[in-house]
């Protein structure tokens, strides 16, 4: 009599696992589903896509990392590709969906591999291989670029809004972002530092995207406390205070007891004594115009607007952080050492209506460190997708600003690249040779995409595209209105270098990651807690 094998249980009930290639092509599948998702957003035709949340909320974009975002991807495979299109974003600010796109079409090709029995941690090997020499021939083809090619710089920022709700007017964006960027800029030991940070993008609907304007200080969204105060301040001498201007209330409860009419008079005059004194410290100090990160008490006011400082109160933070880089004030925390040398200048602080609000400009300062961009929109959502098409134009020029290298858009690059990296397959033996390869192969999805979304035939494309390389046109690239092969740098079509090498090697390392994984173990979900009652487990009261 033979003894059965009893089964052993070593993961909780209800766990999942797939294993082999299984899990491999599982994960493979779910990678590429997301970049076809996005796929059809690339490029100056790509279209939009309406994502319509749980509370019907709608947002109308092309913006790969927003449409990933509001998408709220579960699979873990997949996340790890919007990972890609989040770092592309904080690196750089634009080229998402050109890193997810790479990144898909690198798993397709490694999935042609593994049919061909080609083991994962070659096809890793080979793809490490591939994004090195990648980098290195993406360096040697870019040009440079300073801060004094304003006409390259701005060609940039157009090329970033192509193809974006913002397209109609990129002449006069890309020219105020050019003018932001410039403004915050440092210079320290021949580097250029920029922290877009200190680009504020104030959006208000109402009006064309025509009448967006760059203010050389800040916009706050707050108007002045008191109707008696002055509209307009020339010449302002600004106090930053992030105390309250009002009687502090004590710690801790006090019981004050008052047996005469005359105590309570007395004591309401103090507080009023209080007050004017506070005002009376201000107008000392030579402010005329104060922010005040927190409350401005009623009587307070009143001794501000007969004094004609002009207040705003409840400031954010981050706006009184950017009011002192502005105007080179500092935020004075006690009012009693509140002193000239704190105030911050300013040409002229005004309250202005901007559609239907009032709004705080603090503008004219000399050599602002923060500045405001107000982009304007004829509706909410054309005014939400003109911001991300700024943000993408001042991510560009910044990272050309720091980095200082620049490449040829339309797909120029990427022929380029994957001619270089076919040359270099031929000088490896062994099977990493077919992943190098293939990783060649896969650049060619960026002009490829470029010419589908245009509604143009991809083959022929690409062919004219390889044929003009082969003749040493490196900037060759697709001109997706005509059809045609074009000088991409001469049609002003010019992009950073970092967008390339951020995306070719965020999706090389997801790709040799999501290659090694042959096992993929999904615990047991754990079991919800009946209606009303406690967790199984948690004991309760005893039955008598």
């Amino acid at each position: 009599m033979t003894d059965k094998m009893q089964p052993i249980f070593i993961m909780p009930e209800g766990s999942q696992r797939n294993s082999g290639k299984t899990a491999q092509r599982n994960n493979i599948m779910a990678a590429r589903l997301v970049a076809e998702t996005i796929r059809t957003t690339l490029g100056p035709k790509g279209m939009d896509k309406m994502l319509v949340d749980s509370m019907n909320d709608v947002i109308v974009t092309n913006d790969g990392v927003t449409i990933l975002n509001e998408m709220n991807i579960e699979h873990p495979a997949a996340k790890m590709i919007v990972e890609i299109a989040k770092t592309q974003e904080s690196e750089v600010g634009d080229g998402t969906t050109t890193a997810v796109v790479i990144a898909g079409e690198l798993m397709k090709k490694a999935e042609q591999l593994l049919d061909l029995e080609i083991h994962p941690t070659v096809i890793a090997k080979g793809y490490r291989l591939a994004a090195e020499k990648a980098l290195q021939i993406l360096n040697n083809m870019s040009e440079t670029v300073t801060d004094n090619d304003d006409d390259v710089l701005k060609n940039i920022a157009m090329t970033a809004m192509t193809g974006k709700g913002a397209e109609s007017s990129k002449e006069l964006l890309s020219g105020l972002i050019i003018k932001a960027v410039k403004s915050i800029s440092e210079k320290e030991d021949n580097k250029i530092l920029i922290d877009i940070e200190n680009i504020k993008l104030e959006k208000k609907t109402g009006g064309s995207i025509e009448k967006s304007e760059l203010i050389n200080g800040v916009v706050v969204d707050k108007e002045k406390v008191h109707s008696g105060m002055p509209r307009v301040v020339k010449n302002a001498k600004i106090a930053l205070i992030d105390s309250a201007i009002e009687i502090k209330s004590t710690e801790i409860d006090a019981k004050i007891q008052i047996n005469d009419p005359m105590q309570m008079q007395a004591f309401l005059e103090q507080e009023e004594r209080m007050l004017k004194n506070m005002v009376d410290k201000i107008k000392a100090s030579g402010a005329n115009v104060i922010f005040c990160q927190k409350g401005v008490d009623d009587m307070a006011q009143h001794f501000l607007a007969k004094a004609g400082i002009f207040a705003v109160r409840r400031v954010k933070k981050s706006d009184m952080n950017a009011l002192a880089k502005s105007t080179n004030g500092k935020i004075v925390t006690n009012l009693d050492d509140l002193n000239l040398e704190d105030l911050g200048n300013a040409g002229v602080v005004e309250e202005k209506k901007v559609g239907d609000e009032e709004m705080t400009y603090v503008k004219d300062c000399l050599n602002p460190k923060s500045v405001t961009l107000l982009l304007r929109g004829s509706t909410e959502h054309i005014t939400d997708e003109v911001k991300r098409a700024v943000e993408d134009g001042i991510g560009d020029v910044a990272s050309a600003l720091k980095d200082g290298g620049i490449v040829a858009g339309a797909g120029a690059p990427e022929v380029e690249l994957a001619k270089e990296l076919r040359k270099y397959s031929d000088s490896l033996i062994g099977r990493e040779q077919l992943a190098v390869n293939s990783f060649a192969d896969a650049m060619e999805v960026i002009p490829r995409t470029l010419a589908e979304n245009a509604g143009l035939d991809p083959i022929d494309v690409l062919t004219e595209l390889k044929s003009a390389h082969d003749q040493g046109q490196k900037w060759a690239g697709i001109d997706v209105f005509s059809g045609k092969v074009i000088d991409a740098w001469q049609n002003k079509i010019i992009e950073p270098l970092k967008i390339k090498t951020q995306a070719i090697s965020s999706a090389s390392e997801v790709a040799q990651m999501i290659l090694r994984i042959d096992d993929v173990i999904a615990s047991g979900k754990q079991p919800e807690p009946p209606q009303g009652g406690m967790p199984p487990g948690m004991g309760g009261m005893p039955m008598m």
